[in-house]
């Protein structure tokens, strides 16, 4: 509790120290109440502009502050200006820790000083975040690489602010009326479970390496190759990527990049790794993404920092897939009733009254360009309607919130004229139809071959072994037995299904090698 209280304190002793009631009360419109306050603190110095004294407090405070920074620099239409331009330097212009404690740290994971291990390194840091800096080192077969390294004491930092937001949840759920249905203390276990596997660099390298993979095919997307031989808990090292940081839109416009292509091919992303992969990258800031211009892989995206990663069950990926599909149709009683059958609204909610208040928030967004949109308002709206109804807050969800916060803020900035609900209809029109026509079955009755191959040989024995029980226990086993025979007539079906097709097959086969013959 002394740990908490002396946090609280930093806290509320950095924020007067930069001002931070001053710019919040100024906000307000109340410049009397923050006269009073600078008369009584007479100490401080207030002369920066209000948006480096914010950057510097939120470096100050940690790691957690500075990723709330770098989620509103990325808000320009909710932030003045001035604020969301000095916040962006959060996002890879975080002051760098010491050199020689970079090095220390690389010597104690990989066993060997730098000298040793690289034919080159650069002591300088290139980047600087709030979770690690990254050197630039040559490998000694002459591969260029960066090398990402863990800042000093990052856990213990993390932690005191952690147990302070597991503190105000708890608060939070017993005081405010709507504290059980927002589930508070889910979803900060859910941030707590995110940030800590972000410390692991080596859980960071399999994300990346995952991400490497799924879009291994794509013309779109370049990732980093991961080098494991050079991995560690504290330390990895990455191939090294050429790019102009897509935040520089001057520069990307001089080397002849089309941003809105760009803008198109990144909703195109979002809904890959959404959809098709269930695993997406869930801190899409502008200071991990660069643009290739590279003549072979010209205007692709390239992603760095792979430290958080958010993932979607099936359930999930059905759920969102019809919710978009019905909003992008305009369908507002798909989306009213994809709602109770979730059983994320209670049952018994009416369709109606739900479909009526879900168009009231969607219906002004429709056929407007990125830049007359505002999803920050929208969510707001759709966060008053969650309440009214009773609508409960999905933690596995707000990595996905926050994601799609990131993706239009940069799709503001690309380009501002972009239709995102066009230029996403058809790509998720398309995934819904691989999804339940022939090629979705396909792929389904494919996965789960090896499990009924493995089931089959044990019906007999589960069969008898159920049935015993039920005769020693008159009714004890019902409910399995009902479940195994559901179970057995859904694999008959499908096993059934699988013999006709590909009875189909071959006399298709035969046919048309009989009439080739003749």
């Amino acid at each position: 509790m002394i740990v908490k209280f002396l946090r609280l304190f930093k806290i509320f002793k950095v924020a007067i120290r930069y001002g931070l009631d001053e710019i919040a009360i100024s906000g307000l419109r109340v410049p009397r109440l923050a006269k009073l306050i600078d008369t009584v603190i007479f100490w401080r110095d207030l002369t920066a502009p209000r948006g480096v004294r914010l950057r510097k407090a939120l470096e100050e405070l940690g790691p957690i502050f500075v990723k709330f920074g770098q989620v509103l620099s990325t808000r320009r239409d909710l932030m003045p200006p001035d604020i969301a331009e000095e916040l962006a330097k959060l996002q890879d212009r975080v002051p760098p820790f010491d050199s020689d404690l970079a090095i220390a740290q690389i010597t104690k994971s990989l066993g060997a000083h730098p000298d040793q291990l690289f034919a080159s390194f650069e002591r300088e840091p290139v980047a600087s975040a709030s979770i690690a800096q990254v050197h630039f080192a040559t490998l000694k077969n002459g591969t260029e690489v960066a090398v990402k390294v863990l800042r000093p004491n990052m856990k213990k930092s993390i932690d005191g602010d952690i147990a302070l937001m597991h503190l105000a949840a708890d608060w939070l759920e017993k005081l405010w009326a709507d504290g059980k249905r927002l589930k508070p203390r889910e979803v900060v276990a859910e941030f707590d479970k995110y940030l800590h596997d972000e410390l692991d660099l080596m859980r960071e390298a399999a994300n990346g390496s995952q991400l490497r993979r799924n879009f291994a095919q794509s013309t779109v997307l370049l990732v980093p190759e991961m080098f494991w031989d050079y991995c560690s808990s504290s330390v990895i090292v990455m191939e090294r990527m050429h790019g102009i940081p897509v935040s520089q839109i001057e520069r990307l416009r001089d080397a002849g990049v089309d941003l809105k292509k760009l803008s198109r091919d990144g909703v195109e992303i979002f809904f890959t790794q959404i959809f098709r992969d269930g695993f997406f990258h869930a801190d899409m800031h502008p200071g991990n993404i660069l643009v290739s211009v590279a003549p072979a892989t010209f205007g692709r995206y390239i992603a760095l920092d792979f430290g958080i990663v958010g993932t979607l069950n099936d359930f999930d990926k059905d759920y969102l897939s019809q919710n978009f599909l019905a909003f992008f149709r305009r369908d507002y009683k798909r989306v009213a009733e994809a709602h109770i059958e979730s059983g994320w609204a209670p049952r018994e909610t009416r369709v109606d009254e739900l479909e009526s208040a879900v168009r009231a928030c969607c219906e002004p967004i429709f056929d407007r360009p990125l830049k007359d949109i505002s999803f920050g308002q929208i969510l707001l709206r759709l966060f008053q309607t969650s309440r009214r109804f009773n609508v409960e807050i999905q933690p596995q969800l707000v990595l996905l919130q926050k994601t799609l916060l990131n993706i239009e803020g940069l799709g503001r900035q690309l380009d501002p004229d972009l239709d995102l609900w066009k230029t996403a209809k058809p790509y998720l029109e398309k995934w819904m139809a691989e999804q339940v026509g022939w090629k979705g079955m396909f792929e389904r009755l494919k996965n789960e071959a090896p499990r009924y191959t493995h089931i089959f040989p044990q019906l007999p024995r589960l069969v008898h072994k159920v049935l015993s029980k039920a005769a020693e226990q008159p009714g004890a086993d019902v409910q399995l037995l009902q479940h195994l025979i559901v179970q057995q007539q859904r694999t008959n079906l499908l096993l059934g299904f699988g013999v006709c097709l590909l009875v189909g097959i071959v006399l298709g086969v035969i046919g048309i090698e009989f009439i080739a013959y003749w």
